[in-house]
């Protein structure tokens, strides 16, 4: 929690939403205990605003409590809240009882507190591991506000609970983030009984594809009820594996008003619109819901002597926005590629500036992956340059102190090359297995973005190493190609990937120093999603490192990603990179014998994506994903096939289920990630032969008919 950060963000969007003419102010979830700030305003012209932005608990509790107090009676001493409400997240102690809260103020006065009655307590979230849900719907209770508090307001306590403020001119309603997911949304009675417009403060994640679910979601809340929505999100970093991306919303009657970015380096975002509340009425006069309406349970409201507008024909004050002439438009969606391109880059700047240290070291193999990760700190020094470029001041004094500018320099990061060239340090360590094409696309990519690139052979070092063994053992191990078993194999395999995480660190430790700086680099992994789920990993190889930013993305949406980039970012180096085939390239070559991952593997990493999502997102175990994948790819191959595959993964996820606890931590982006730590929480010892369920399977596969040569439209049909 960074206290004086979080208060200056929470004043700044305070005061551009009074600049724009706002009335309202909605930020993000827990605002008040987290880093970031992104808000959004909207009027009621009948004019309304809504602001967005950032939060996170620290697990010190009872000080957040108190600090939050203080950030809230900082706020409320000033003139920051006067003539407009606030909506402000923070965490508050209700009995003795810590609940995850809404402070809803206006004019240095606290109108209601309205604790978050539904949890998000699955994937990424655990609430219930610091909040209690406030289970009296539709109830509430005094609350007896600390002394710091009484000193700034002459207030002793305020309603607590589930309740709607009524001003003049309309009636406002509190949603907390999860709980617009939930079947039945509190939006929905709260609407029925006279609310107009709803506030939702979320602390939503970044997945890929995730937001047309948010979007839809926002708009159907209002499509069938009427009413205007304002939607805040977090954004940025939470200092973990996720990255909240913003996009704050304005929605009235089904339709998006307003929308803010998506992906952002900025600290603070404003959103605003200009609403019409009568439209919310027309859009109510339906009979049916006035029958629905008519037999609702009330809530209690809190009744205020102001309104929100200054009447029909009322200018809004402060700056001209987007009014009523803006049309209902529909909302704006990245492409797949575009949010890979965004969120890790933005993700990686957010972890960069906050660790304090002097860039990234990535190991170069001239493969996909480790490719993808070297393309994405590119786009990290893209956005930076062009936000240099914009004059923001946070971040040119942020890339200062990185690339270590003196306080008083006039460095401006303009030119993404060349600031990579100063904060990003890649290196290709070949081996006798290397071949000359890898070694020629890792340089060449290094040149083409501009990273301080180090290119070195480390058959010295693996030798070394084998050579102790034999020296202690008096056996020498050889490749299978050279005639050796799998064991010996699979070992000279490894020393050579442990090797590379141990120079890795050496080098990201030294490299600063050798060209004349302090500090250190951190080392970024490139292990995908994909061969985490498999396993195809060494275990303390080069997929160890302090952060990966594409450990949470699938290999299919890295090439997809990594095609976009080559136009996007005008770098034709990478179509070298989709040509070739995906290979460790830790094994020997030979005439017959070229080592290739999907070979390895014994699946195609597509085929991995499919897995991966039954087990996850569809909860499958064996059997259950065998009779999917039966209906799915039974026209182009037979029962038998599919069995042994499904069987195949099984076993090796079990066997490897290990190594998902020492898995560098990585940008959440997919929803069947196997991360141990946080989202994927199982056992990492599993029987990896499955005896009872691969039993199921063999008989059930040798009774099903095999349609693999009907064709795909005659195989659905017969």
């Amino acid at each position: 929690m960074t206290a004086q950060g979080n208060y200056e963000r929470i004043v700044e969007s305070i005061a551009v939403a009074k600049q724009r003419g706002a009335t309202m102010r909605v930020g993000p979830e827990l605002e008040v205990t987290y880093v970031y700030a992104s808000v959004i305003g909207a009027f009621l012209s009948q004019v309304i605003t809504a602001a967005t932005g950032v939060t996170i608990i620290s697990s010190r509790a009872r000080d957040t409590v108190l600090h939050s107090w203080e950030v809230l009676a900082k706020i409320l001493a000033g003139e920051d809240t006067m003539n407009i409400v606030c909506d402000i997240g923070m965490p508050v102690v209700h009995k003795n009882v810590t609940y995850n809260c809404r402070i809803i103020v206006y004019n240095k006065q606290i109108l209601l507190i309205r604790p978050k009655m539904w949890l998000a307590n699955d994937g990424n979230y655990r609430e219930m591991r610091y909040f209690t849900p406030w289970v009296k719907h539709r109830q509430w209770e005094d609350h007896y506000l600390p002394r710091i508090i009484q000193a700034v307001t002459k207030q002793m306590k305020v309603p607590f609970g589930d309740c709607v403020i009524s001003t003049v001119d309309t009636c406002i309603g509190v949603e907390l983030c999860e709980e617009l997911f939930t079947p039945s949304s509190p939006h929905i009675l709260m609407g029925l009984d006279g609310v107009e417009i709803f506030t939702n403060s979320s602390g939503s994640h970044h997945e890929l594809r995730k937001l047309y679910t948010r979007v839809e979601l926002i708009k159907e809340a209002t499509l069938k009820l009427g009413g205007v929505y304002l939607y805040a999100n977090q954004q940025g970093c939470d200092g973990d594996r996720l990255y909240y991306d913003g996009c704050a919303m304005i929605a009235m009657n089904g339709h998006i008003v307003a929308q803010g970015s998506q992906f952002s380096l900025n600290d603070v975002e404003v959103v605003t619109a200009t609403i019409d509340i009568e439209d919310v009425r027309s859009h109510r006069t339906s009979r049916s819901r006035a029958m629905q309406a008519a037999t609702t349970e009330r809530y209690h409201r809190i009744e205020v002597a102001f309104a929100l507008s200054g009447g029909k024909f009322s200018e809004p004050g402060g700056e001209r926005t987007p009014g009523l002439r803006l049309g209902l438009g529909q909302a704006r969606f990245h492409k797949p590629e575009e949010e890979i391109a965004l969120g890790p880059a933005c993700w990686l700047w957010d972890y960069l500036r906050r660790s304090r240290t002097q860039g990234y070291f990535v190991p170069l193999s001239g493969g996909v992956d480790s490719c993808a990760t070297a393309v994405i700190v590119y786009s990290m020094c893209r956005l930076v340059a062009d936000a240099a470029r914009r004059a923001d001041k946070q971040i040119i004094a942020d890339a200062r102190r990185i690339v270590g500018e003196p306080e008083d320099s006039g460095y401006i990061p303009s030119d993404p090359q060349e600031l990579c060239s100063r904060i990003f340090h890649t290196c290709y360590m070949g081996t006798e297995n290397s071949s000359a094409e890898t070694r020629k696309r890792a340089k060449d990519l290094a040149l083409a973005i501009g990273s301080y690139h180090v290119d070195l052979n480390m058959d010295s070092v693996v030798t070394s190493i084998v050579n102790l063994f034999v020296f202690v053992t008096g056996a020498k191990p050889r490749f299978k190609v050279h005639g050796g078993t799998g064991a010996e194999n699979l070992a000279l395999q490894n020393i050579q990937a442990r090797l590379r995480m141990v120079l890795s660190y050496m080098f990201a430790q030294l490299l600063p120093w050798v060209r004349g700086r302090q500090g250190g680099l951190l080392v970024l992994g490139s292990a995908n999603v994909d061969e985490s789920l498999r396993g195809y990993l060494t275990k303390y190889d080069c997929s160890s490192a302090d952060i990966n930013p594409i450990g949470g993305i699938s290999k299919t949406d890295l090439k997809k990603f990594i095609a976009y980039a080559q136009d996007a970012f005008d770098l034709p180096i990478l179509r070298s990179f989709l040509d070739a085939i995906p290979t460790a390239e830790l094994e020997p070559i030979s005439e017959t014998y070229v080592q290739a991952d999907e070979a390895d593997m014994g699946m195609t990493y597509e085929e991995l994506s499919v897995f991966g999502r039954l087990r996850k997102v569809e909860k499958c175990g064996p059997y259950s994903m065998f009779t999917k994948l039966v209906h799915e790819w039974g026209a182009i191959l037979s029962p038998l096939e599919i069995a042994e595959k499904v069987k195949h993964f099984f076993f090796e996820y079990a066997r490897n289920r290990h190594k998902m606890t020492t898995l560098t931590p990585a940008y959440h982006a997919e929803s069947y990630s196997p991360d141990d730590n946080r989202f994927d929480l199982r056992p990492f010892l599993y029987p990896s032969r499955f005896p009872w369920q691969f039993r199921k399977i063999d008989q059930v596969a040798a009774a099903l008919p095999d349609r693999s040569n009907l064709g795909p439209e005659k195989a659905k049909t017969d």
